[in-house]
């Protein structure tokens, strides 16, 4: 098969949708690169190319994961968000809202998040890669995990519960999607933030 139907399986794959995928083409054309991103590949660099090039983007991509996995986990847990920029933040607290006020909508698509945010597809795209690395439908899942680390703070709800209201449908991919992110197991991250966390923002049943 082709790169970019590739990229596309991986993509499908919930256990492989995580790996970055950098696609290297003799094709330029503007059709080839769209095909390209619309597969999930975070980046798309034609021939002919330094090795240099690849290795800053490889880093470019991991430094924003960890850049966007940081500012996560210290807003979750009451810690300095630092390491963003304050109109990445701006951006970044946009798409939260949005996200959040659809965990429960079966219709919500990638569509449907250019409309309410105000931006086109590809626009939309290269703002999220360039904030954090991720491709759009990644990213989602980022900000659906950040809201379910959120309520296993401040609430008592099981983690059972906070998979499907974050609109996660298989237990077992939420708690590998959650490790990935976060470091760590629900149960664990439940365990070590609960209790200070949940006393100072104030549980809620």
């Amino acid at each position: 098969m082709g790169g970019i139907e590739l990229c596309r399986k991986i993509k499908e794959n919930g256990t492989l949708a995580h790996i970055p995928v950098i696609l290297l083409t003799a094709s330029s054309s503007e059709e080839a690169r769209l095909k390209g991103i619309e597969g999930g590949a975070e980046d798309y660099i034609t021939k002919l190319f330094d090795k240099e090039i690849i290795i800053a983007r490889v880093n470019n991509i991991l430094k924003g994961r960890n850049r966007l996995r940081q500012y996560f986990f210290n807003t979750v847990t009451l810690k300095p968000a630092v390491g963003v920029e304050e109109n990445d933040k701006v951006f970044i607290e946009k798409c939260i809202v949005i996200i959040e006020r659809n965990l429960d909508n079966p219709d919500f698509t990638i569509q449907t998040f250019c409309k309410q945010i105000g931006m086109s597809h590809p626009s939309l795209y290269k703002k999220i890669k360039a904030v954090s690395g991720l491709t759009v439908n990644v990213f989602i899942r980022y900000l659906r995990l950040r809201k379910a680390a959120e309520l296993l703070i401040n609430t008592n709800k099981t983690i059972v519960e906070v998979t499907y209201i974050t609109g996660f449908s298989d237990i077992k991919y939420f708690r590998e999607q959650f490790y990935k992110l976060f470091e760590m197991n629900p149960s664990d991250y439940v365990k070590k933030y609960r209790n200070p966390l949940g006393n100072k923002m104030g549980n809620i049943e």
